[in-house]
């Protein structure tokens, strides 16, 4: 199934790349043991900066926590690298209302004793229009390595790869258990992770006014015996701003996902969070629609977490499901959600946290960014693309799918690569395999009761873009200083002058 002809390149900067860089080293992580196994090693051989960009942060989460007899909350972790080492300097940006989701909101603002240090510098992020959320998931060390993807460094966030119904160290720092988690993270060396620091001093200057300057990549070696999946390639980095009094607005990431989708041939692979998104299913319809379209494969949770989001993602995926289903005219469409057996017989749903897309096998994207209006224009998001530019990179692409897809399934990674090479056809090899207790199951969610009133909820909560009046209000001063600018210019050149990167959101 691999097209050695691919056509025009997917990445293109300035349109649904923020830029493409040069990635040394690629690892694809899944699932948050694998991403710790990784993460601890990096962060104890950092020597001049260390950023962690999220959604939210926990200092009591345990960076050991896979280790039945480890433990290594990581506040006080990052306090003893600062201790340890003198020119070291640490930056943690969270959403400003994190921690007011997680129920730690007197706790967290107070001062905790570990970010009481000079080089500690903990910032909450407050520039974003109202009700919009900074949603990025970065952490760069050295400028030489960074990882990218769907895990905060927060509770309810570890699992291993069997998901099992009940694991005796998937518990909160508090002690409280919760069910099975599935999210992928990447980690990149070389030009792609000084691109993606660049991504976390950029925001930082945005919400502290602070400018950090780079200090350019240090010298590290790989991190673990881990063998880089990718070698060598070309990466882009899409990123999503809705546009603030010190930032431009930025919707690469969904242009990006649309251009995929567009580009597909064979088999379209999504793992999402939410998939409430018209604009993308709109177009994931058309494809289904066409006789010789790609084949369509959906991941994605099939219970939403209280009324709220029912009443919101809910009620959006509901109709998008139903759309896709509609529109599956050659039965091309598997859209489902993963389950383990539960000791008591039945079954318990893994909630999937990942946000990936996988095209063929020419590109792979990994990052923040949920099938959703809110990451396509409201919130802050980053994700990391990887395309096929070489035999090796191609085949790294169908591997990460088959290992997702195999892991869902329980099934061995390298006999689900043999169906769909029998078969041809991904579909055929996921209806052959889909016969274990683990599996994946006919995605089937119910609409809001209220309709209407879900109708609102989606409007108020899921918006594509800033709400007016208000980011009008906030943003008057700016864009009357940019357009007595732009008169000024022309005043002077004759020539209407050009908005660059501080261009305001019109």
């Amino acid at each position: 199934m691999n097209d050695q002809n691919p056509g025009k390149a997917i990445l293109q900067p300035g349109l649904n790349v923020w830029k493409k860089v040069a990635a040394e080293n690629v690892l694809f992580l899944i699932d948050m043991e694998s991403y710790l196994e990784q993460l601890k090693p990096v962060l104890q051989a950092a020597k001049r900066s260390i950023w962690i960009i999220g959604w939210d942060f926990n200092p009591d989460f345990d960076l050991d926590q896979g280790d039945a007899g480890g433990s290594c909350a990581l506040g006080p972790f990052l306090r003893d690298l600062a201790d340890d080492n003198p020119e070291l300097e640490i930056r943690i940006l969270i959403w400003g209302e994190g921690p007011v989701f997680s129920g730690r909101t007197l706790r967290f603002f107070l001062k905790m004793g570990w970010e009481d240090h000079p080089r500690i510098h903990l910032h909450y992020d407050l520039a974003h229009p109202i009700r919009a959320s900074h949603h990025q998931k970065i952490v760069a060390v050295d400028e030489c390595f960074a990882f990218v993807g769907g895990m905060d460094l927060t509770a309810k966030r570890w699992d291993d790869r069997l998901h099992r119904a009940d694991h005796p160290l998937r518990l909160t720092p508090d002690g409280k258990a919760y069910p099975p988690v599935h999210d992928v993270q990447v980690l990149v060396s070389g030009e792609a992770a000084s691109a993606l620091a660049e991504v976390a001093r950029r925001r930082w200057a945005e919400d502290s006014g602070e400018q950090v300057p780079a200090h350019g990549s240090l010298e590290h070696a790989w991190p673990s015996d881990s063998q880089p999946h990718i070698r060598n390639c070309e990466a882009g980095i899409a990123l999503t701003q809705p546009g603030t009094a010190n930032s431009r607005r930025r919707t690469e990431a969904i242009r990006l996902t649309c251009d995929a989708i567009a580009a597909a041939r064979h088999c379209i692979y999504i793992e999402a969070q939410y998939l409430a998104s018209l604009r993308v299913t709109r177009r994931l319809a058309a494809r289904l629609k066409q006789p010789a379209g790609p084949e369509v494969i959906i991941v994605a949770p099939q219970t939403t977490r209280g009324a709220m989001e029912q009443l919101t993602m809910g009620e959006g995926m509901a109709r998008c499901l139903r759309m896709l289903r509609r529109a599956d005219r050659h039965d091309r469409l598997r859209a489902t959600y993963a389950v383990v057996p539960a000791a008591d017989g039945g079954e318990q749903e893994i909630l999937v946290h990942a946000k990936v897309v996988i095209i063929d096998d020419r590109l792979a994207r990994v990052g923040s960014s949920n099938l959703n209006n809110r990451s396509e224009g409201f919130d802050t998001e980053c994700d990391l693309a990887i395309e096929g530019d070489s035999n090796a990179c191609r085949a790294a692409i169908v591997d990460l799918r088959n290992d997702l897809l195999a892991e869902h399934l329980d099934a061995d990674k390298a006999e689900l690569a043999r169906l769909i090479e029998e078969r041809g056809s991904v579909i055929a090899a996921l209806d052959a395999l889909n016969v274990r207790a683990r599996g994946l199951r006919s995605l089937d969610i119910e609409p809001a009761m209220h309709h209407r009133i879900a109708s609102m909820g989606k409007v108020l909560f899921d918006p594509k873009r800033p709400y007016w009046p208000f980011h009008r209000i906030v943003n008057w001063p700016r864009s009357l200083f940019q357009r007595l600018k732009a008169k000024m210019h022309f005043g002077k050149t004759g020539d209407a002058a050009t908005c660059g990167e501080d261009e305001p959101l019109r």
